[in-house]
């Protein structure tokens, strides 16, 4: 209630005007999930605000990957930032690689479920090993399970405008290095450098040049992921009663 400055901020941040009417966006919903792995992280802080100023950076690291990603997926040829060129140089590999193709008109599409009344915007639709499917394209250090609720959403949304939609994948970039003595991986996100797995002393380790990262999975089964984002969905409601109310949303 107190997070807005007044009803046009809250419409203006946490959902889509179409059409004269206005729909909550799918990952303003999905954020009323709760995230331990985020709780951790902060839990590893010295203070919130630390934590905080950590988010931002890689927010904003994660965006210019992003960005300039989709920019290559429609075909442009964008100056590369010399700080991501390992994690766009590996995303590019891959997609040569494995031979995925993507619809440009489908990119940074929105779409909108009126009967459920939500919209979002997809990062692409792609056809991957013969399968045709919502691409969605993060740059966070793991694949998480919230990200099914999301993709869900947005299958539901696009089922019966595209009937040969099959399938949903997570396309996971990143960069990091790889220490030459032990299994060791360094991933520098945010002004902050994070070890794991490492069995050299931390003065021991031997890393190798920054490299690029790409994970792809494949969450075939949406059904009871929608029904989880429909229960979000009704949580965030209710959190939000007031400014919905405000905006006469019900």
């Amino acid at each position: 209630m107190f997070d807005f400055r007044n009803a046009d901020d809250f419409k203006n941040v946490c959902g889509y005007e179409i059409n004269g009417l206005w729909y909550p966006r799918v990952t303003k919903i999905v954020e009323i999930k709760a995230k331990p792995a985020l709780y951790r992280f902060y839990a590893e802080m010295k203070s919130y605000d630390q934590g905080r100023a950590v988010t931002r950076q890689s927010a904003s690291e994660g965006t210019l990957i992003h960005n300039t990603f989709e920019k290559i997926l429609l075909g442009e040829k964008p100056s590369i930032d010399p700080t991501i060129a390992p994690a766009i140089r590996g995303a590019v590999d891959f997609l040569e690689k494995n031979r995925i193709e993507v619809d440009p008109e489908f990119i940074e599409r929105r779409v909108v479920n009126p009967e459920h009344r939500y919209a979002g915007t997809i990062d692409t639709l792609a056809l991957i090993g013969g399968r045709f499917g919502i691409l969605d394209i993060k740059t966070s250090k793991a694949i998480y399970r919230d990200y099914n609720l999301q993709t869900a959403a947005y299958i539901e949304a696009l089922k019966n405008q595209i009937p040969n939609l099959q399938t949903r994948w997570i396309m996971r970039i990143d960069q990091l290095c790889l220490c030459r003595l032990c299994d060791a991986t360094l991933r520098s996100k945010g002004g902050r450098d994070k070890i794991s797995n490492g069995r050299c002393p931390l003065d021991k380790h031997q890393w190798s040049e920054l490299q690029g990262v790409v994970e792809l999975e494949e969450f075939p089964y949406w059904q009871d992921d929608f029904q989880g984002f429909l229960g979000a969905k009704k949580l965030w409601e209710w959190e939000n009663n007031y400014w919905l109310r405000e905006i006469n949303y019900f």
